[in-house]
């Protein structure tokens, strides 16, 4: 098989960058906006890798949405169709977990992006899910993004377990209770 000498064709060029942007919590949103800018900034990415600013489309209704599941991400959700409508180029995300943090999810886009030649592109590269070395990389980041989400819970879930042993865990008063 001849290796590509670089990943971008034209055929990549003539459908859309699709950068999508998402944030776990609203809080997030509200109070990490550097990452959120972060984000956005991936416009410019886009117009540096050669896309021309009205094939450039931002999806960003999933802010404030967790990425544990795409089942109440609408954003995520028109990002897989387009795909699949072979409308996309490239996917463009600041990291892999902010498209999936569960394999049921990334897997199958990987899967799709491969059918449809297109890219996918994060802050440290530009991957083909047709290259056997590429579509590696984006698995393993796949099921690191979903190990981090267990690892973030079973912390969580441990500090207010410790909390409660000691007593001094406290929790709002149950609706209706006198």
């Amino acid at each position: 098989m001849k290796a590509r000498v670089g990943k971008i064709t034209a055929s990549h060029l003539r459908r859309q960058a699709l950068i999508y942007i998402r944030q776990s919590t609203l809080r997030q949103v509200l109070e990490n906006t550097e990452s959120t800018e972060r984000q956005y900034a991936l416009r410019q990415r886009a117009a540096d890798l050669g896309w021309v600013a009205d094939q450039i489309r931002v999806i960003d209704q999933d802010l404030g949405h967790s990425g544990a599941s795409a089942s109440d991400r609408a954003g995520f959700q028109e990002l897989v169709v387009e795909v699949s409508l072979g409308h996309v180029g490239v996917v463009m995300g600041l990291e892999v977990s902010r498209l999936a943090r569960n394999s049921a999810d990334w897997h199958p886009l990987l899967e799709l992006c491969a059918l449809t030649d297109t890219l996918i592109c994060d802050e440290d590269g530009l991957y083909d899910p047709h290259d056997f070395n590429d579509r590696l990389v984006l698995g393993l980041k796949g099921t690191m993004s979903e190990a981090e989400l267990h690892v973030l819970k079973s912390r969580l879930q441990g500090g207010i377990e410790s909390k409660a042993r000691r007593g001094e865990l406290k929790a709002p008063l149950p609706v209706g209770f006198v």
